[in-house]
This record gives C-alpha cells, structure tokens and sequence, in this order.
C-alpha cells in the first residue's frame, strides 16, 4: 500500500479487487464498514467512500438502504462480454518466439474488431499473480495464456476459479495447468523430443547429450520423448548426458555442463538434443571453444524451427512450432467461445515436423 503515482483511493480499490478475484469475499458477501476499512489502511473515510462509489458505480458491489454493502454477483456485476477485450499472457513478449505468437493473436482479434490487452510474466509465478490480477481487474471478455513454469504447480489457482465463477472463458497455449479442465493449444512436445532422438540414433550416433528446461511441461515431455527413443531403439542412454535445468539456470549450466563434456575427448558426445534452438546456438559458441565443428565433430537438433535456426553459419536441424498460427488459433477458438459458437474443439495437439538442415550427419 506504499504506491505513490496512483490516488489513495484506487490503490484501494485494486486491493479490494484482489479481494473478489481471489474469493477471499464471495458474491453476496457483506463488505467490511469503511469506518473498518479505514482503520486497516490508516486512510481517512472519505477515500474509502470515494473507493466504494467508484467500485458500486463499475458493478463490483451494491448497497442496501440500513443493511450495508455487499458483494455483487457474476450476473449483476460488470458486464464484461459487453466490451470485447481479450487479454494474452505469455511467459515473454519481445524473444524468441513469443512476438510471433503474439501477431498471430492480435491479427486474428482485429479482424473480428476485438481489442488485445498484453502482459507478461517473465516465466515468474509473483509476476503470473500479478498479470492475472491486472488482467481481470479490466472489463475483459476472455483471457490467452501461456503457463508459467508449468511442471512446478499453480500457486494462483484462485484466479482461475474465478474466471470460471464469472463465466470468462480462458485459453492456454504452449501447455496447461493439469488440474484445469480449460481448452488449450500446443505441440506434441514428447512427439518432437522423440523424433530428434531417433533421427541421430538412425544417423549412427549412440552417445547423445541432452538439454533440458525442466521447470515447465514442455521440457519435461521433451525430455520424455528423448529417453523413450533411446528406449525403444535400444540405445543405452548415460546419465551423466542427460542434463536437466531450470529457468534461472539457462544462462550457465547447459554451457559450462556442454563445455566440460566437450573437452572429455575419450568420452565426449557425438550429437546433442536441444530443448529449443536458442539453447541451441547457445551451444554451438561452446562447440567452437571447445576446438570442434558442427556437424564435423557434433550434431545438433534444436526446437521450434524459430529465426535462430536459420541465423548462424551452421543452419540448425530442428522441429517445427506453428508460432503465429497457434496465435492466431488461440485468438479464434476464444472468440468462438465467447460467441457461443457450437461445434468447436476443446483442444489442438500439433504433431511437430523434423526439419533437416545442416547442423546433423551420418556418424
């Protein structure tokens, strides 16, 4: 409550607002006084009074002559179909792939005459709350997004109890919170670990290294797919080569675990998997410091088939992402939903395709 560049009484207002979103105060619950809720924030009455005017006035609460206030219903608070705002969360927004997903969304919505709203989480849990909080404090007809670190839990499962209370249909891309029975959009993330697998293993490589990001799903389902190739081909897979690692770990550990493995001459790899084309070329610097050459010394597929696979000396094998049109997807099946349009999938799975180029070789 120290926030300096906005009015006292709309900081209020957006911690009250945390309240109903999080169902800390339900529909037809009464309102503490304003003379309580001045005493809790040290803020005389009359901004309370200005907060609670502005809140009745948005639909958010009503008063009861000799009664008090209370906490309005889906149906009788803010009518949000009316304005037809369609928030996207995405982990980024400006690397990687993310700008593509996000002009595809944005296409779509405009030719539909729906506006975007845009946030970002910077794959950080607090920073999710907060985009979530944001996004539903705004009149919005339906929510896009992308997880944040999917494979370790959603702390901010209230937020999504709540779209479904208020009717706000919602959308994930990429992955989706197990527990959510929501429509989602993403590759087959185990296909694709798998098929980079197998195309070195039919290449003749026997001793593959592994990198993955294991703190969302697909990593972990990337990595799945890898170990059931080696599985299934009957390939033994060496555990020292298989290297697992977390968001705040990106930076470092793939590198300086590929480096060292490099400089091992007896027992180096033969060929990487990567868990996406940035880790890729990221790898490939280690290649070089370490003496070697891709694919003379070293093959390397990536994922995602993004800008970078194609933007080094050594053009990446990799497996597609369909990007722009997932975006423009997820913005047409939201729209469906919210038209109440009948016949539309729940969910789309894309199968990714192998994209051979010249980072892989016959060993």
């Amino acid at each position: 409550m120290t926030t300096k560049q906005q009015p006292k009484y709309m900081i209020l207002k957006q911690e009250i607002l945390t309240w109903l979103h999080s169902g800390r105060l339900k529909p037809d619950d009464q309102m503490p006084t304003e003379n309580e809720i001045a005493d809790q924030f040290q803020m005389s009455r009359q901004t309370v009074r200005q907060t609670f005017g502005v809140l009745e006035q948005e639909g958010w609460i009503y008063r009861i002559q000799g009664k008090g206030t209370f906490v309005s219903s889906p149906q009788s608070g803010p009518k949000l179909q009316d304005v037809q705002t369609i928030g996207v969360i995405t982990t980024y927004i400006s690397d990687y792939i993310f700008p593509h997903i996000v002009r595809g969304a944005e296409s779509a919505l405009r030719s539909r005459g729906y506006r975007m709203l845009l946030s970002s989480t910077d794959n950080d849990k607090v920073k999710e709350k907060e985009s979530l909080h944001m996004m539903m404090s705004q009149p919005l007809s339906g929510l896009i997004i992308e997880p944040t670190k999917s494979a370790e839990g959603n702390p901010n499962l209230d937020y999504f109890l709540s779209l479904c209370y208020k009717d706000i249909p919602y959308l994930m891309i990429n992955e989706s919170y197990p527990e959510l029975s929501c429509p989602y959009i993403k590759v087959d993330d185990e296909a694709g670990g798998y098929k980079a697998a197998e195309h070195l293993i039919k290449l003749g490589h026997r001793r593959i290294a592994g990198f993955f990001k294991i703190d969302d799903l697909q990593g972990v389902n990337r990595l799945k797919g890898f170990m059931r190739a080696h599985q299934e081909h009957k390939v033994p897979l060496v555990p020292e080569t298989v290297i697992r690692y977390t968001t705040e770990e990106k930076a470092i550990k793939p590198f300086e675990t590929a480096y060292a493995m490099l400089k091992q001459e007896d027992t180096r790899p033969t060929a990487m998997v990567c868990y996406n084309d940035e880790l890729a070329v990221h790898l490939l610097e280690a290649v070089r410091q370490a003496g070697l050459s891709v694919p003379g010394d070293l093959s390397i597929v990536g994922f995602d088939d993004s800008t970078l696979a194609v933007a080094t000396e050594v053009k990446l094998t990799t497996l597609t992402h369909p990007k722009m049109e997932m975006g423009a997807m997820a913005a047409q099946l939201l729209m469906d939903l919210i038209e109440q349009k009948k016949g539309t999938a729940s969910h789309h799975v894309y199968d990714p395709e192998l994209v051979i180029r010249e980072s892989t070789r016959q060993i």
